[in-house]
């Protein structure tokens, strides 16, 4: 859910941002996907939609993502702290203010029985630019390693049958609309297509890991090395379509 929730705070954050939608609507977007969520940490937190606009007082400008993993620090520029708590939740959102970034690291906050949503924690941030890839970049590393993932994971499956989730989700990849991807109005075209992409992608690749029984070590080894690739080439396709806001316009 970290993930989900990083991309719609960017996503909607920068619509918001850029005058596309207002505060209420953004605000109401993230939580459709993640739950109710606070921003701060007890006892100084407060709700998104209050959080977001004193993080606007204080210069907010813009947000990007970070989709981190061990050996690949996706979007992230320190200082270790910030970095540490990134890589422990799989994901975190770098707000731009006036005079400084703030890092956001997504944790469960769950009160009661019934209550599950998201709490944002406060990090210092180094003000560096991140090392991600461009649009057209990341686009083109998608389809490249989607072939030859998908051509992997077929032949290792080969023997017994694909199972029908996953062939479903190969066949449909090229099909993904526009309620498919997790972007938000104001966004280019080309970035709506690569987010919905990479989101069929990333289900693919939740639905292989699951998929043990009857493979042998060395098919296993197999699967695993074609999923880490496309793992990495969906985290750079959505970090470089939530960052494409701030491309120039050709």
């Amino acid at each position: 859910m970290s993930n989900e929730a990083s991309i719609a705070l960017v996503a909607w954050g920068n619509a918001w941002l850029t005058g596309h939608v207002g505060l209420d609507e953004a605000a109401d977007a993230v939580e459709r996907v993640a739950g109710p969520q606070m921003l701060g940490t007890a006892p100084a937190e407060v709700p998104l939609r209050r959080g977001l606009g004193d993080l606007r007082v204080a210069g907010l400008h813009g947000f990007r993502l970070a989709l981190p993993r061990p050996g690949d620090p996706l979007g992230l520029t320190g200082p270790p702290a910030f970095n540490a708590r990134a890589l422990d939740a799989g994901a975190a959102v770098v707000a731009a203010l006036r005079d400084r970034p703030l890092g956001l690291v997504p944790a469960d906050d769950l009160r009661g029985s019934s209550y599950v949503g998201v709490r944002w924690e406060p990090c210092d941030a180094a003000g560096t630019e991140p090392d991600v890839p461009s649009l057209a970049d990341a686009e083109r590393q998608l389809t490249l390693t989607m072939r030859d993932a998908t051509e992997a994971l077929l032949t290792v499956e080969g023997a017994r049958g694909v199972p029908p989730e996953i062939a479903d989700a190969l066949t449909d990849l090229r099909d993904a609309g526009p309620a498919d991807h997790p972007l938000a109005p104001g966004y280019p075209a080309r970035a709506h297509r690569v987010a919905a992409l990479a989101g069929r992608l990333s289900l693919v690749v939740d639905l292989a890991r699951r998929m043990e029984g009857g493979l042998t070590a060395e098919q296993i080894q197999r699967r695993d090395g074609a999923l880490r690739l496309l793992d990495a080439a969906v985290r750079r396709a959505l970090v470089a379509a939530c960052d494409s806001v701030f491309d120039p316009v050709p």
